[in-house]
């Protein structure tokens, strides 16, 4: 056992260094952008001011598990369906795409404007600020994409290493990377106790979790996942979001800059999640019209909900 898990190890190292090897740059940056947040958490941790409200962790905490609970309801009918027409696929997906990029504009990036505008008094910086932050959240993301094991739907299997773990822990791993941002956007959107902020997000991430966790339950049964091992895997999968909401609140409390700067990584994470995986899955069967309306329809959803619930 300790030798299996010692050659699993040295694989995996031999992998990331010849990632290293061949993406410097990528590299250097998701190092830098590590090295930031952990100094942000230090200095969150050190600062004499900085506290969590419990309410205000008890609502993040409600936000993810809606989060969650909405990708396995979205997985549930994977019990009696084992596969949908193409299109339908892609324009369900193109609808979460769509919601998840009014979530991230409406809910994110203008409140943190808003907020880095009042902090510093002038509005150029406060965009500087949520462009930091968003410069942070892709380089994140794109670093994971190239050194976490997971598989995509019509791609295949990528990241380092990943010949050393099975094609149903790469499935997970994939939709890990998903919705990890979602939960931690949720998070940081309850930081400063504003339900006009927070509310509206975490419908609009609950709801476009219902389509994207019926894609997973599917694609997870085209490979002869058994149903009910498909839908428990994909519930499974939506328990990252409570996870990334408890990083993303501790993230941004503390220092002032702490919250638009958390809000402007969470917008960067989740739009290049949906720039890079989601529109490029819905274009490859050749429905791009069906997917961009589905898209139009999702951010039009989003804008209702912001103006409902904001």
């Amino acid at each position: 056992m300790q030798q299996a898990i010692k050659r699993t190890l040295t694989t995996f190292f031999i992998s990331w260094r010849t990632q290293f090897n061949s993406r410097p740059v990528i590299s250097i940056l998701l190092l830098l952008s590590i090295a930031g947040l952990a100094v942000l958490f230090l200095m969150n941790l050190l600062y004499r001011q900085t506290t969590v409200d419990p309410q205000f962790l008890k609502w993040a905490l409600i936000g993810g598990g809606v989060g969650a609970l909405s990708t396995a309801l979205g997985a549930a009918p994977g019990l009696f369906v084992k596969k949908l027409p193409a299109v339908t696929e892609d324009t369900m997906l193109g609808m979460a795409a769509g919601m998840m990029l009014g979530a991230s504009f409406f809910s994110l990036i203008l409140p943190g404007i808003e907020v880095g505008t009042t902090l510093t008094g002038n509005a150029v910086s406060g965009v500087v600020i949520i462009i930091f932050g968003m410069i942070g959240g892709v380089v994140l993301m794109l670093g994971l994409d190239y050194y976490l094991p997971h598989e995509h739907q019509h791609l295949g299997p990528c990241g380092a290493g990943h010949q050393k773990v099975g094609r149903v822990g790469l499935f997970v791993l994939a939709i890990a990377l998903h919705n990890f941002p979602e939960g931690m956007a949720i998070g940081v959107s309850y930081t400063n106790g504003n339900l006009a902020v927070g509310i509206p997000l975490t419908a609009a991430i609950a709801l476009q979790n219902i389509p994207e966790g019926l894609a997973v339950v599917l694609a997870l049964r085209r490979i002869n996942i058994p149903a009910g091992k498909a839908v428990a895997i994909a519930a499974a999968t939506g328990l990252v979001e409570p996870v990334g909401a408890v990083m993303g609140i501790f993230l941004s409390s503390g220092l002032p800059v702490s919250y638009p700067l958390g809000l402007g990584i969470a917008a960067g994470a989740m739009i290049f999640v949906v720039s890079h995986e989601v529109i490029p899955e819905t274009h490859r069967n050749g429905h791009q019209t069906r997917a961009t309306v589905g898209l139009m329809g999702g951010l039009f959803a989003i804008m209702l909900i912001d103006t409902l619930l904001g």
